[in-house]
């Protein structure tokens, strides 16, 4: 097991950001416990190993079990916080019961997340009432985030967004502190792969994270989204990788008949990804360390 220990921002992370992070620090203190919306992704990973080093057992994870969330996701989740010494509890969601999120509506997320925070919220009345945060950053400012409504109305923390951490910031930090997911790509859950106004189901799910499954495994790719639009079945990944997918459409159609799909697409714009690279990530470091 790999601790981790957060006490302000370490000396390689510039002034500006230590000074986030010693407010980070100071939210976390001031909630005495806290339980921690967590997913495995950096953002909520890089929040609960902050709670945890600064109040110890006062801070908790929660992680959802449910059909949006890869199986795989959730055990890489739990296998990274049993690594770093994190406690994470695991809870069911059943967002699909929910008709509004089954509809798939542009406000999807609101309901999935409503979800979450409901069950979180009962529980956690239950066992004295800890303060509930989740990791938004400050990059979600003013983009349309229903999910970030939902936080809102449930009165959920938000202390990265509260000390002025982005996303580039919260990766510093995290790789200063040893996380393994300091460099992890954005993830979504499931749902996302389903254009709005499509209806959400189990089976649709299923679809997609077999898909998914078997192209990492079978071409080691990184980044993913197989979108399902019916019968189609319409891959992203990064430019690099588009090449080699592309060579074998062939195998790719035959495999995906599998799941239902009757043809496969091979997006020639490839995954727009939002967040620095691992390499952007370093040169950032290396010219806040020289300063």
């Amino acid at each position: 097991m790999t601790a981790v220990t957060f006490l302000g921002a370490p000396s390689a992370a510039g002034a500006e950001l230590a000074g986030k992070a010693r407010h980070l620090e100071r939210l976390l203190r001031s909630y005495g416990r806290v339980w921690v919306a967590y997913s495995g992704g950096v953002d909520s990973a890089f929040l609960l190993a902050a709670a945890h080093g600064v109040l110890r057992s006062g801070a908790q994870g929660v992680i959802a079990q449910s059909p949006s969330l890869p199986a795989s996701e959730l055990e890489s989740a739990l296998a990274g916080a049993r690594l770093h010494g994190l406690p994470v509890r695991v809870i069911e969601t059943r967002e699909l019961e929910r008709e509004a999120y089954r509809a798939n509506g542009a406000d999807r997320c609101y309901h999935c997340k409503t979800e979450l925070f409901e069950r979180m919220a009962l529980l956690a009345e239950a066992e004295g009432s800890p303060t509930l945060a989740y990791g938004a950053v400050t990059d979600d400012l003013g983009e349309d985030r229903p999910g970030m409504d939902a936080a809102r109305l449930l009165h959920i923390q938000a202390p990265l967004v509260e000390a002025g951490i982005s996303k580039l910031e919260v990766r510093i930090l995290s790789r200063q502190m040893g996380l393994r997911v300091w460099d992890k790509p954005q993830s979504a859950c499931l749902a996302s792969r389903i254009p709005h106004g499509s209806p959400v189901t189990g089976e649709k799910l299923r679809q997609v994270e077999e898909a998914e499954a078997w192209i990492r495994e079978r071409f080691a790719v990184r980044i993913l989204r197989v979108r399902h639009e019916g019968e189609t079945a319409r891959i992203e990944t990064e430019q690099a990788e588009i090449p080699r997918l592309v060579d074998s459409l062939a195998e790719l159609r035959r495999e995906f008949s599998r799941w239902g799909f009757s043809s496969v697409l091979v997006d020639p714009g490839g995954y727009r990804r939002p967040d620095p690279l691992p390499v952007e990530i370093m040169e950032v470091m290396t010219n806040v360390q020289r300063r």
